[in-house]
């Protein structure tokens, strides 16, 4: 039997509870694993409260796509990874079908990857989904390139922040948009070249100003809705405006017809674009890899909880107020 999150109906963080669940053997192509630490993000608050790009099947449900641990038994089929070995599972499967909330849980082996010599179990399961989700989306399928500029929305959010490592390792430079001023100082740490305040600043005259008129190649949006229109206008011509976040919850308008049909390419991003296409998550890993050995990369870890304290933590998640990724621990 294993400590595992269950949520047997829709709702705020409150639905969560720790129950007993027998674990069992993996199956073929799968692997069980001790799980060490949790890293929590934005779709399973959404998974959650039934606000998520894909609904709930069925009660009791799990959460959780993101830890690190250590093999404990693999399926049949399974090759390249034995027990006692540190992994780190990364978001490429549905909540509806697997979950990492838990002290021991059963993954398919096509989501699991070895953790790096040197990164420990909560190193380990702050630093995949937020490096992955950055460089699939900016290099991958963005195709950015040394010289360009990136602006970045919710950057103090953990993928925010993998953003800003990957443009600067990239030789791109990154522009962060926050809300408030209370995160401009640790947004300038981490390595943003700029920090525009929204509350205080206009984000489209700071933005082409620092770009001598030209606007951003890249747009890397987290909230999308309304607010679309305005970062369309900081697009440079043939730039690519990104969304891979709904943050706002409401409707997001196409903004090329509203601004006049400019050459403004448009489209969404999720992780699972590079997480379940073998070759890219190949070079991905690499890359994220690489840049943890040099240290280029590194994950950003906001607070921790127990396995226990999972309500405080999504309430945490939900307040708005964190750097970085929160991180659950076992043990």
């Amino acid at each position: 039997m294993a400590k595992t999150v269950l949520f047997h109906e829709l709702g705020g963080p409150e639905v969560l509870r720790l129950e007993d669940v027998e674990v069992g053997d993996p199956g073929p192509g799968e692997v069980r694993l001790r799980v060490d630490a949790i890293g929590l993000n934005r779709a399973e608050a959404l998974f959650r409260s039934g606000h998520y790009i894909e609904a709930v099947r069925r009660f009791p449900a799990m959460l959780g796509t993101e830890a690190a641990g250590e093999i404990e038994a693999v399926g049949e089929g399974v090759a390249g990874f034995e027990p006692g070995q540190p992994v780190s599972v990364v978001p490429a499967f549905s909540q509806n079908d697997y979950g990492v909330y838990a002290e021991r849980a059963i993954v398919p082996a096509a989501a699991v990857v070895h953790r790096p010599e040197g990164i420990d179990a909560v190193e380990g399961a702050a630093v995949w989904m937020p490096y992955l989700t950055a460089y699939g989306a900016l290099v991958e399928t963005g195709g950015m390139r040394a010289g360009d500029t990136v602006v970045l929305n919710a950057a103090s959010s953990s993928v925010g922040l993998a953003a800003i490592h990957v443009a600067n390792r990239a030789g791109t430079t990154p522009i962060a948009l926050t809300r408030t001023a209370a995160k401009k100082d640790a947004l300038l740490k981490e390595g943003a070249a700029e920090v525009i305040v929204t509350d205080e600043e206009d984000v489209v005259e700071r933005v082409r100003a620092l770009t001598g008129g030209r606007g951003a190649e890249f747009v890397f949006d987290a909230v999308a809705g309304p607010g679309v229109l305005d970062l369309a206008k900081v697009v440079a011509p043939g730039g690519s405006l990104l969304e891979y976040g709904a943050l706002s919850g409401e409707a997001t308008p196409y903004p090329g017809f509203e601004l006049g049909m400019p050459a403004l390419n448009m489209r969404t991003y999720t992780v699972y674009e590079t997480t379940t296409d073998p070759a890219r998550l190949r070079r991905a890993a690499a890359f994220v890899a690489s840049g943890l050995r040099t240290g280029a990369f590194r994950p950003v870890v906001d607070r921790t909880f127990d396995l226990g304290d999972i309500v405080e933590a999504h309430r945490h998640m939900e307040s708005n107020t964190q750097v970085g990724k929160i991180v659950i621990t076992n043990g």
